[in-house]
């Protein structure tokens, strides 16, 4: 589902258009700014119509189908970790690069620190516990091996004989996925703070679309049918944060419109640029399902017509 344009404005932009700090001509362009996002952005294929996704859910897949995604979506998920280190070091001022150590510190394995139920097993660690906790601050938090988001899915790919280095690095990635990753580098990463928040605000919108949910679904079944064990937490815990995040999505970018400098055209440009390169990625994925399934059948065919 796409997201939907909040229009409302915050109790501190209200506040601050009252005392005139914020002129109506800004207020009235900020409008127009949302207008061209929900016409040139949130109909965008990825958001609205992932095919892969869409197939993924009813599980419809056999192992190789699983494993071919898992290593793709690990390359992806490993060098993410790039383009947040670039997000950090191009930081416009230091409020925003500390949002940007957040991110990159948890997915590198510094829990967010806050009180939680100590975990009574591995699995509740893996999910509910407080390893995983998907709310707070890295400030104080406690790093651990095992919460490195790229670990959670080494334990996960161990069910389908996957090891270190069958899965994570660039070299396992296809043309599309690495295509994908370097645009993250580039846009998401970009030195251009514009640019940069186009990029940024793209993927959440991408992420806050229920992609996370489609694939649950679909690991949900498989899980059920053919690996009673498989751990879930990496796809599980991402799709609570993106529900967290979508609460926040549209404060944020009222809060950077009205503190910062805007050139519109750059930030439109770039979240487009960076939604071709999200798109391309599962394109690329549902292509090669179409492929690998059209493979399996010509045998299928072939017998049939010596029968």
């Amino acid at each position: 589902m796409a997201s939907k344009v909040d229009r409302s404005l915050t109790e501190e932009t209200e506040a601050r258009v009252k005392s005139g700090e914020i002129p109506k001509s800004k207020v009235e362009s900020y409008f127009r700014l949302l207008d061209r996002i929900e016409r040139e952005l949130l109909p965008h294929e990825v958001i609205v119509n992932n095919q892969f996704t869409r197939w993924f859910k009813d599980a419809e897949f056999d192992q190789e189908d699983v494993k071919h995604f898992l290593v793709q979506f690990s390359v992806f998920s490993n060098l993410f970790i790039e383009a947040q280190l670039k997000k950090v070091i191009n930081a416009p001022n230091l409020e925003a690069q500390h949002i940007s150590k957040e991110i990159l510190m948890n997915e590198l394995g510094v829990v967010f620190n806050r009180k939680v139920v100590k975990p009574t097993s591995v699995d509740d660690r893996d999910s509910e516990g407080g390893l995983v906790g998907t709310e707070g601050t890295i400030e104080g938090g406690t790093f651990r091996f095992a919460a490195a988001h790229f670990e959670w899915l080494l334990r996960m790919v161990s069910f389908f004989g996957l090891g270190f280095n069958d899965v994570g690095k660039r070299r396992n990635g296809t043309p599309s996925t690495v295509f994908f990753c370097d645009e993250l580098s580039r846009l998401y990463g970009s030195e251009d703070p514009h640019i940069a928040m186009g990029a940024s605000f793209a993927v959440e919108n991408w992420a806050n679309a229920g992609f996370w949910k489609e694939l649950i679904a679909g690991f949900e079944i498989f899980k059920a049918r053919e690996c009673p064990k498989l751990p879930l937490a990496f796809f599980t815990w991402h799709d609570k944060v993106e529900d967290q995040h979508a609460a926040h999505t549209w404060s944020e970018l009222q809060t950077e419109y009205f503190t910062n400098e805007w050139d519109e055209n750059k930030f439109i440009n770039g979240a487009k640029e960076m939604l071709n390169g999200v798109l391309a990625f599962w394109r690329g994925l549902n292509e090669d399902r179409l492929k690998r399934n059209g493979q399996r059948r010509l045998p299928q065919a072939m017998t049939a017509a010596r029968a």
